[in-house]
């Protein structure tokens, strides 16, 4: 099975194609790895071509039976996946504040922590916003170490790379009620670690 095939089939689809809407029988097994690292490799070589990857990127999805596959309105091959989907590559902090002011509301607030909003940035190049919506969950990865990763549409989710990991571990907080170490994003409690000695 080549790609080129399945490129014909959503080469014109939109940024966020109706998954869901989507329900083929399966059609087999490709030979395409998602590694660690958020390489996609294709018969032995990796996808050099970051634009192919998105693309491909926008028709995955996790069933519950935990494979992932590309899906398009006829076809679904199962893929490979070495630990999650995506990783993400950027963090940046921003004030909720400051983005409602382009809507009309008043500058001279007083700070408030759920007003402090995180931002993250994948390897597919999709931007969310950590919240209620998408929330940070602990979970081990294949070498053995508990690595927050975030859950997004369609059952995939995006493990956090380690320099992202670090600086938001920087800018973590300690909540002994809930045996972590963490931080607050849109007044959302996002877990990075389990404090050690913690059994919950």
């Amino acid at each position: 099975m080549q790609l080129d095939h399945i490129l014909k089939g959503i080469a014109e689809l939109g940024e966020r194609p109706p998954l869901s809407d989507w329900q083929p029988e399966a059609s087999g097994e490709m030979d395409l790895v998602i590694a660690r690292d958020g390489r996609w490799i294709h018969e032995g070589s990796p996808i050099q071509r970051p634009e192919l990857v998105r693309l491909f990127a926008r028709i995955l999805r996790r069933e519950d039976d935990g494979h992932h596959y590309l899906v398009t309105p006829i076809e679904k091959w199962r893929i490979s996946v070495e630990d999650t989907a995506f990783v993400v590559l950027e963090a940046e902090q921003a004030d909720a504040r400051l983005e409602g002011q382009s809507k009309g509301q008043p500058e001279d607030q007083p700070e408030d922590p759920v007003d402090q909003r995180w931002w993250l940035t994948t390897n597919v190049g999709e931007r969310i916003a950590l919240g209620q919506q998408y929330r940070l969950l602990l979970s081990t990865t294949p070498a053995g170490e508990e690595v927050p990763e975030v859950c997004l549409p369609y059952g995939v989710s995006a493990r956090l790379g380690r320099n992202v990991f670090y600086r938001l571990v920087e800018q973590a907080e300690v909540r002994t009620e809930y045996g972590e170490l963490g931080l607050t994003s849109d007044g959302v409690w996002q877990p990075l670690g389990r404090l050690e000695g913690d059994t919950h």
